[in-house]
Protein backbone atom coordinates (compact mmCIF):
# COMPACT_ATOMS: atom_id res chain seq x y z
CA UNK A 1 0.00 0.00 0.00
CA UNK A 2 2.91 2.49 1.28
CA UNK A 3 4.99 1.48 -1.89
CA UNK A 4 1.99 1.67 -4.55
CA UNK A 5 0.91 5.65 -2.83
CA UNK A 6 5.15 6.27 -3.64
CA UNK A 7 4.91 5.19 -6.92
CA UNK A 8 1.79 6.93 -8.20
CA UNK A 9 2.11 10.25 -5.89
CA UNK A 10 5.24 10.72 -4.05
CA UNK A 11 7.66 10.21 -6.90
CA UNK A 12 5.72 12.29 -9.39
CA UNK A 13 5.38 14.84 -7.43
CA UNK A 14 9.33 15.29 -6.80
CA UNK A 15 9.65 14.40 -10.04
CA UNK A 16 7.42 17.73 -10.56
CA UNK A 17 8.61 19.89 -8.31
CA UNK A 18 12.55 18.80 -9.75
CA UNK A 19 11.55 19.90 -13.15
CA UNK A 20 10.01 23.41 -11.85
CA UNK A 21 13.05 24.44 -9.93
CA UNK A 22 15.47 23.21 -12.80
CA UNK A 23 13.21 25.06 -15.63
CA UNK A 24 13.21 28.43 -13.73
CA UNK A 25 17.08 28.58 -12.85
CA UNK A 26 16.77 27.90 -16.81
CA UNK A 27 14.40 30.49 -17.46
CA UNK A 28 16.70 33.19 -15.27
CA UNK A 29 20.07 32.31 -17.27
CA UNK A 30 18.19 32.24 -20.58
CA UNK A 31 17.52 35.95 -20.06
CA UNK A 32 20.88 36.47 -19.77
CA UNK A 33 22.17 34.38 -22.36
CA UNK A 34 19.80 35.93 -24.67
CA UNK A 35 21.14 39.84 -23.77
CA UNK A 36 24.55 38.29 -24.53
CA UNK A 37 23.84 36.55 -27.64
CA UNK A 38 21.97 40.04 -28.87
CA UNK A 39 25.01 42.39 -27.57
CA UNK A 40 27.55 39.88 -29.27
CA UNK A 41 25.66 40.05 -32.82
CA UNK A 42 25.35 44.30 -32.08
CA UNK A 43 28.95 44.33 -31.17
CA UNK A 44 28.62 45.36 -27.37
CA UNK A 45 29.30 43.74 -24.71
CA UNK A 46 26.10 43.22 -22.58
CA UNK A 47 25.57 42.94 -19.04
CA UNK A 48 28.63 42.51 -17.13
CA UNK A 49 28.53 44.62 -14.12
CA UNK A 50 26.89 42.31 -11.72
CA UNK A 51 29.05 39.21 -10.58
CA UNK A 52 32.22 38.31 -13.23
CA UNK A 53 30.93 38.30 -16.43
CA UNK A 54 27.77 39.29 -15.02
CA UNK A 55 26.82 35.64 -14.48
CA UNK A 56 24.83 37.26 -11.14
CA UNK A 57 22.62 39.47 -13.45
CA UNK A 58 19.63 37.03 -13.57
CA UNK A 59 19.62 36.90 -9.49
CA UNK A 60 19.95 40.96 -9.65
CA UNK A 61 16.70 41.07 -11.84
CA UNK A 62 15.12 38.46 -9.44
CA UNK A 63 15.64 40.49 -6.04
CA UNK A 64 14.47 43.46 -8.72
CA UNK A 65 11.33 42.14 -9.42
CA UNK A 66 10.40 40.57 -5.68
CA UNK A 67 10.98 44.29 -4.24
CA UNK A 68 9.52 45.96 -6.69
CA UNK A 69 6.14 47.54 -6.11
CA UNK A 70 2.98 45.94 -7.35
CA UNK A 71 0.27 48.41 -8.44
CA UNK A 72 -2.67 47.91 -9.13
CA UNK A 73 -4.78 50.35 -11.87
CA UNK A 74 -7.71 52.05 -10.07
CA UNK A 75 -10.26 51.27 -12.72
CA UNK A 76 -8.99 47.49 -13.67
CA UNK A 77 -10.76 44.38 -12.93
CA UNK A 78 -8.85 43.41 -9.74
CA UNK A 79 -9.58 39.77 -9.49
CA UNK A 80 -10.00 39.26 -13.33
CA UNK A 81 -6.07 41.32 -13.30
CA UNK A 82 -4.46 39.35 -10.71
CA UNK A 83 -6.01 36.17 -12.49
CA UNK A 84 -4.38 36.63 -15.63
CA UNK A 85 -1.01 36.24 -15.19
CA UNK A 86 -1.49 33.04 -13.22
CA UNK A 87 -3.28 31.61 -16.66
CA UNK A 88 -0.45 32.80 -18.33
CA UNK A 89 2.04 30.83 -16.83
CA UNK A 90 0.55 27.94 -15.30
CA UNK A 91 -0.60 26.18 -18.83
CA UNK A 92 3.52 26.83 -19.75
CA UNK A 93 4.53 24.57 -16.49
CA UNK A 94 1.71 21.83 -17.19
CA UNK A 95 3.06 21.31 -20.71
CA UNK A 96 6.13 19.65 -19.30
CA UNK A 97 4.08 16.94 -17.74
CA UNK A 98 4.48 14.61 -20.92
CA UNK A 99 7.37 15.57 -22.22
CA UNK A 100 10.14 12.68 -22.26
CA UNK A 101 13.78 14.28 -21.26
CA UNK A 102 15.33 10.77 -21.89
CA UNK A 103 14.33 7.00 -22.47
CA UNK A 104 15.71 4.72 -19.59
CA UNK A 105 14.57 4.38 -16.82
CA UNK A 106 16.49 3.49 -13.76
CA UNK A 107 16.01 1.27 -10.28
CA UNK A 108 16.50 3.21 -7.07
CA UNK A 109 15.51 0.60 -3.70
CA UNK A 110 13.71 -1.58 -6.20
CA UNK A 111 11.21 1.47 -7.13
CA UNK A 112 11.56 2.48 -11.10
CA UNK A 113 11.93 5.80 -11.76
CA UNK A 114 11.52 7.23 -15.31
CA UNK A 115 12.55 10.39 -16.56
CA UNK A 116 9.53 12.07 -17.65
CA UNK A 117 5.98 12.68 -15.60
CA UNK A 118 4.10 10.64 -17.44
CA UNK A 119 3.76 8.87 -20.39
CA UNK A 120 -0.19 8.80 -21.98
CA UNK A 121 -1.39 7.68 -24.97
CA UNK A 122 -3.01 11.25 -26.12
CA UNK A 123 0.37 12.63 -25.14
CA UNK A 124 0.50 15.72 -28.22
CA UNK A 125 -3.09 15.99 -27.95
CA UNK A 126 -2.98 16.90 -24.21
CA UNK A 127 -0.14 19.40 -25.33
CA UNK A 128 -1.86 21.10 -28.14
CA UNK A 129 -4.54 21.58 -25.73
CA UNK A 130 -3.03 23.22 -22.38
CA UNK A 131 -0.93 25.26 -24.67
CA UNK A 132 -3.70 27.17 -26.32
CA UNK A 133 -4.65 28.02 -23.09
CA UNK A 134 -2.20 29.97 -22.40
CA UNK A 135 -4.02 32.95 -24.28
CA UNK A 136 -6.50 33.29 -22.28
CA UNK A 137 -4.32 35.02 -19.55
CA UNK A 138 -2.82 37.54 -21.94
CA UNK A 139 -6.49 38.12 -23.09
CA UNK A 140 -8.19 38.83 -19.88
CA UNK A 141 -4.95 40.85 -18.66
CA UNK A 142 -5.70 43.15 -21.58
CA UNK A 143 -9.28 43.41 -20.45
CA UNK A 144 -9.09 43.68 -17.05
CA UNK A 145 -6.56 46.77 -16.93
CA UNK A 146 -9.13 48.81 -18.89
CA UNK A 147 -6.78 50.51 -21.04
CA UNK A 148 -6.47 51.00 -24.68
CA UNK A 149 -3.11 50.07 -25.32
CA UNK A 150 -3.45 46.84 -23.18
CA UNK A 151 -6.94 45.50 -24.40
CA UNK A 152 -5.44 46.06 -28.20
CA UNK A 153 -2.54 43.73 -27.51
CA UNK A 154 -4.56 41.13 -25.95
CA UNK A 155 -7.24 41.56 -29.27
CA UNK A 156 -4.30 41.10 -31.44
CA UNK A 157 -2.71 38.23 -29.09
CA UNK A 158 -6.07 36.46 -29.79
CA UNK A 159 -6.45 37.07 -33.32
CA UNK A 160 -2.93 35.99 -33.61
CA UNK A 161 -3.20 32.60 -31.72
CA UNK A 162 -6.41 31.44 -33.86
CA UNK A 163 -4.25 32.11 -37.31
CA UNK A 164 -1.63 30.11 -36.38
CA UNK A 165 -2.92 27.53 -34.38
CA UNK A 166 -4.54 25.62 -37.41
CA UNK A 167 -1.15 24.97 -39.26
CA UNK A 168 0.69 24.33 -35.93
CA UNK A 169 -2.31 21.58 -35.45
CA UNK A 170 -1.74 20.89 -39.13
CA UNK A 171 2.02 20.29 -38.76
CA UNK A 172 2.42 17.68 -36.48
CA UNK A 173 -0.15 15.52 -38.46
CA UNK A 174 2.35 14.12 -40.41
CA UNK A 175 4.12 12.82 -37.43
CA UNK A 176 0.84 11.27 -36.01
CA UNK A 177 0.50 9.26 -39.15
CA UNK A 178 4.25 8.34 -39.86
CA UNK A 179 4.70 7.12 -36.13
CA UNK A 180 1.34 6.01 -35.67
CA UNK A 181 0.71 6.89 -31.71
CA UNK A 182 0.43 10.33 -30.00
CA UNK A 183 2.26 9.33 -27.43
CA UNK A 184 5.29 11.63 -27.25
CA UNK A 185 7.42 8.46 -25.96
CA UNK A 186 6.01 6.31 -28.33
CA UNK A 187 7.18 9.27 -31.25
CA UNK A 188 10.69 9.17 -30.32
CA UNK A 189 10.70 4.98 -30.48
CA UNK A 190 9.12 5.30 -33.62
CA UNK A 191 11.91 7.25 -34.23
CA UNK A 192 14.48 4.58 -33.26
CA UNK A 193 12.98 1.60 -35.11
CA UNK A 194 12.33 3.33 -37.72
CA UNK A 195 16.70 4.56 -38.17
CA UNK A 196 15.75 8.24 -39.15
CA UNK A 197 14.69 10.94 -36.99
CA UNK A 198 10.93 12.45 -38.16
CA UNK A 199 12.52 16.26 -39.86
CA UNK A 200 13.49 14.03 -42.66
CA UNK A 201 10.18 13.18 -44.30
CA UNK A 202 7.97 16.53 -42.23
CA UNK A 203 10.77 19.04 -43.29
CA UNK A 204 7.96 21.12 -44.59
CA UNK A 205 6.12 20.41 -41.04
CA UNK A 206 9.18 21.15 -38.87
CA UNK A 207 9.54 24.55 -40.54
CA UNK A 208 5.49 25.10 -40.08
CA UNK A 209 5.54 24.02 -36.55
CA UNK A 210 8.57 26.27 -35.60
CA UNK A 211 7.44 29.49 -37.26
CA UNK A 212 4.27 29.13 -35.84
CA UNK A 213 5.73 28.58 -32.59
CA UNK A 214 7.15 31.25 -32.73
CA UNK A 215 4.20 33.59 -33.15
CA UNK A 216 2.33 31.81 -30.61
CA UNK A 217 4.72 33.09 -28.38
CA UNK A 218 4.59 36.32 -28.93
CA UNK A 219 8.46 36.46 -30.22
CA UNK A 220 10.09 38.51 -32.60
CA UNK A 221 9.60 39.00 -35.26
CA UNK A 222 6.34 38.24 -34.52
CA UNK A 223 5.25 40.68 -31.28
CA UNK A 224 2.46 42.34 -32.21
CA UNK A 225 0.52 41.79 -28.86
CA UNK A 226 3.68 43.86 -27.12
CA UNK A 227 5.13 46.23 -30.09
CA UNK A 228 6.53 48.64 -28.20
CA UNK A 229 6.49 51.50 -30.73
CA UNK A 230 2.45 50.98 -31.10
CA UNK A 231 0.71 49.63 -27.99
CA UNK A 232 3.60 50.68 -25.43
CA UNK A 233 3.98 47.28 -23.93
CA UNK A 234 0.67 46.16 -25.15
CA UNK A 235 -1.18 43.16 -23.10
CA UNK A 236 1.16 44.20 -20.20
CA UNK A 237 1.28 47.82 -19.84
CA UNK A 238 -0.20 47.95 -16.61
CA UNK A 239 1.91 45.00 -14.91
CA UNK A 240 4.23 45.62 -12.50
CA UNK A 241 6.20 43.34 -9.97
CA UNK A 242 5.44 39.70 -9.58
CA UNK A 243 2.59 40.07 -12.13
CA UNK A 244 4.64 41.10 -14.47
CA UNK A 245 7.49 38.53 -13.79
CA UNK A 246 4.57 35.77 -14.35
CA UNK A 247 3.93 37.27 -17.71
CA UNK A 248 7.75 37.48 -18.47
CA UNK A 249 8.08 33.97 -17.15
CA UNK A 250 5.16 32.19 -19.11
CA UNK A 251 6.98 33.59 -22.21
CA UNK A 252 10.36 31.85 -21.84
CA UNK A 253 8.73 28.39 -20.15
CA UNK A 254 6.71 28.46 -23.34
CA UNK A 255 10.03 29.05 -25.89
CA UNK A 256 11.75 25.89 -24.01
CA UNK A 257 8.25 23.96 -24.50
CA UNK A 258 8.52 24.60 -27.75
CA UNK A 259 11.96 23.51 -28.21
CA UNK A 260 11.29 20.59 -26.11
CA UNK A 261 8.29 19.68 -28.68
CA UNK A 262 10.73 20.29 -31.65
CA UNK A 263 13.24 17.94 -30.47
CA UNK A 264 10.87 15.24 -29.60
CA UNK A 265 8.89 15.46 -33.08
CA UNK A 266 11.26 15.80 -35.32
CA UNK A 267 14.77 15.74 -33.74
CA UNK A 268 14.74 12.45 -32.16
CA UNK A 269 14.12 13.21 -28.60
CA UNK A 270 17.04 11.58 -26.42
CA UNK A 271 18.67 9.57 -29.30
CA UNK A 272 22.29 10.74 -30.20
CA UNK A 273 22.55 12.44 -33.54
CA UNK A 274 24.12 9.16 -35.03
CA UNK A 275 20.91 7.99 -35.13
CA UNK A 276 19.61 10.46 -37.54
CA UNK A 277 20.56 8.68 -40.79
CA UNK A 278 20.64 4.99 -39.26
CA UNK A 279 18.44 3.90 -41.91
CA UNK A 280 20.50 4.53 -44.94
CA UNK A 281 24.38 4.40 -43.58
CA UNK A 282 24.17 1.15 -41.86
CA UNK A 283 27.93 2.03 -39.86
CA UNK A 284 26.28 4.82 -38.22
CA UNK A 285 24.54 2.08 -36.35
CA UNK A 286 27.51 0.76 -35.20
CA UNK A 287 28.73 3.99 -33.63
CA UNK A 288 25.59 4.86 -32.00
CA UNK A 289 25.59 2.50 -28.61
CA UNK A 290 28.94 3.95 -27.38
CA UNK A 291 27.18 7.21 -27.64
CA UNK A 292 23.75 6.26 -26.05
CA UNK A 293 25.88 6.04 -22.82
CA UNK A 294 28.68 8.04 -21.78
CA UNK A 295 29.16 6.76 -18.34
CA UNK A 296 29.13 2.73 -18.91
CA UNK A 297 30.18 2.31 -15.25
CA UNK A 298 27.35 4.01 -14.32
CA UNK A 299 25.03 1.37 -15.99
CA UNK A 300 21.25 2.68 -16.63
CA UNK A 301 22.00 5.94 -14.86
CA UNK A 302 24.56 6.65 -16.87
CA UNK A 303 22.00 5.99 -20.10
CA UNK A 304 19.26 8.41 -18.21
CA UNK A 305 21.99 11.21 -17.91
CA UNK A 306 23.79 10.59 -21.61
CA UNK A 307 19.47 10.59 -23.15
CA UNK A 308 18.87 13.92 -21.22
CA UNK A 309 22.33 15.58 -21.78
CA UNK A 310 21.18 15.14 -26.12
CA UNK A 311 18.03 16.41 -25.60
CA UNK A 312 18.57 19.25 -23.71
CA UNK A 313 21.22 19.56 -26.51
CA UNK A 314 19.10 19.99 -29.09
CA UNK A 315 16.26 22.33 -27.30
CA UNK A 316 18.83 24.24 -26.52
CA UNK A 317 19.69 24.93 -30.21
CA UNK A 318 15.94 25.14 -30.96
CA UNK A 319 16.15 28.28 -28.18
CA UNK A 320 19.16 29.66 -29.98
CA UNK A 321 17.24 29.66 -33.42
CA UNK A 322 14.88 31.92 -31.37
CA UNK A 323 17.82 34.24 -29.65
CA UNK A 324 18.91 34.60 -33.53
CA UNK A 325 15.85 35.62 -35.04
CA UNK A 326 15.15 38.31 -32.42
CA UNK A 327 18.62 39.70 -33.13
CA UNK A 328 18.20 39.38 -36.76
CA UNK A 329 14.45 40.21 -38.18
CA UNK A 330 12.64 43.22 -37.56
CA UNK A 331 9.01 43.17 -36.69
CA UNK A 332 6.61 42.10 -39.30
CA UNK A 333 3.73 44.31 -40.03
CA UNK A 334 0.41 43.15 -38.33
CA UNK A 335 -1.67 42.54 -41.80
CA UNK A 336 1.62 40.50 -43.27
CA UNK A 337 1.31 38.40 -40.07
CA UNK A 338 -2.32 38.02 -40.38
CA UNK A 339 -1.86 37.17 -44.33
CA UNK A 340 1.33 34.51 -43.32
CA UNK A 341 -0.52 32.44 -41.19
CA UNK A 342 -3.44 32.32 -43.30
CA UNK A 343 -2.59 32.47 -47.36
CA UNK A 344 0.99 30.31 -46.72
CA UNK A 345 0.95 28.22 -43.62
CA UNK A 346 -2.77 26.71 -43.56
CA UNK A 347 -2.43 25.46 -47.24
CA UNK A 348 1.06 24.37 -46.98
CA UNK A 349 0.57 22.30 -43.72
CA UNK A 350 -3.14 21.25 -45.48
CA UNK A 351 -0.71 20.24 -48.59
CA UNK A 352 1.68 18.37 -46.51
CA UNK A 353 -0.60 16.37 -44.78
CA UNK A 354 -2.13 15.21 -47.91
CA UNK A 355 1.51 14.40 -49.64
CA UNK A 356 2.67 12.45 -46.33
CA UNK A 357 -1.00 10.06 -46.62
CA UNK A 358 -0.22 9.72 -50.17
CA UNK A 359 3.48 8.63 -49.65
CA UNK A 360 2.39 6.54 -46.72
CA UNK A 361 -0.49 4.87 -49.05
CA UNK A 362 2.33 4.38 -52.23
CA UNK A 363 4.65 2.72 -49.87
CA UNK A 364 2.51 0.24 -48.95
CA UNK A 365 1.24 -1.41 -52.13
CA UNK A 366 4.54 -1.94 -52.64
Amino acid sequence: MLKNLLISVGIPAVQGVAVLLIVLLIVAYLTLLERKVIAFMQVRLGPRRVGPHGLLQPIADVIKLLIKEDITPKNADKFVFALAPILAVFPAIAAFAVIPFAGQPVEIFGIKIRPYLSDVNVGLLYLLAISSLGVFGIVLGGWASNSKYPMLGGLRSAAQMVSYEVPLGFSIIGVLMISQTASMVGIVEAQKNLGFWFFIPQIVGLFIYFVSGVAETNRTPFDLPEAENELVAGFHTEYSGMKFAFFFLAEYINMIVVGAIVTTLFLGGWLPPTSVFQRWIPFLGTVTPSLENFFPFLGPFGSMTTGIFWFATKTFFIIYLYLWLRATFPRYRYDRLMALGWKWLIPLSIVNVLATGAVIILLKSF
